[in-house]
């Protein structure tokens, strides 16, 4: 029998910790996205740390700047970045406030919501591909600039809360080196620091980076 998923908020306390024991931890958490058109709620199956000043493949490797100064807490935040001038892709900022450190919200399962997503997601084959890699799951959740600085934790009515849900077994957790990142910090011997659920087929696939090819 499959137990049901804990609908408590997950308190600010829980960010408040090094990113590596956040981010394993946040596999099976449920995120719940709230929007004009209805709600969406995703299984995290997928994530990524990154570390800040002792993390050359993270945004604050180089200091605080107007784009990545919400990554310096407080926890509990969301991050939301642009890349390659056409996708968004979010981020939860963990502790402790003052040191830049976030977890990439990779891929996950959507258990509430899929009608709503697959209006976004029009080139999803299936429901396993509506949120499986960061672009495609902030697509599907509706996730853009609006979202930057939102409180995951406040009691307050938000756009995005995270639940409790039902924490993975470490048995079952896998990790290894983070996808698309270059240099140091895409090497899984230094920064293995890509986690996810063994099996889960939604699931992204690994990528080494590709150095982008400049317009002639």
């Amino acid at each position: 029998m499959i137990a049901t998923p804990d609908r408590t908020p997950l308190p600010r306390e829980f960010f408040d910790r090094p990113v590596l024991d956040v981010a394993p931890d946040l596999l099976g958490r449920i995120l719940v996205r709230t929007t004009p058109d209805g709600p969406i709620a995703l299984r995290l199956t997928e994530v990524e740390a990154y570390d800040g000043a002792d993390d050359p493949g993270s945004h604050a490797y180089r200091g605080r700047t107007a784009r990545n100064d919400v990554m310096f807490g407080p926890p509990g935040h969301v991050y939301v970045y642009f890349t390659y001038g056409m996708w968004f892709c979010m981020n939860l900022v963990c502790g402790p406030e003052g040191k830049a450190s976030a977890v990439l919200l990779r891929a996950g399962e959507i258990i509430e919501g899929a009608e709503l997503a697959r209006t976004r997601r029009l080139s999803a084959r299936n429901d396993k591909e509506l949120a499986k890699g960061p672009a495609r799951l902030a697509t599907a959740l509706g996730v853009d600039r609006s979202l930057e600085g939102t409180d995951a934790c406040t009691a307050d009515a938000t756009p995005l809360k995270v639940l409790a849900g039902t924490p993975v077994p470490r048995d079952q957790v896998r990790n290894g080196p983070r996808t698309g990142v270059a240099g140091d910090g895409g090497n899984g011997d230094i920064h293995p620091w890509r986690f996810w659920i063994a099996n889960d087929p939604t699931v992204s696939p690994y990528r080494a980076h590709v150095p982008r090819r400049r317009r002639s």
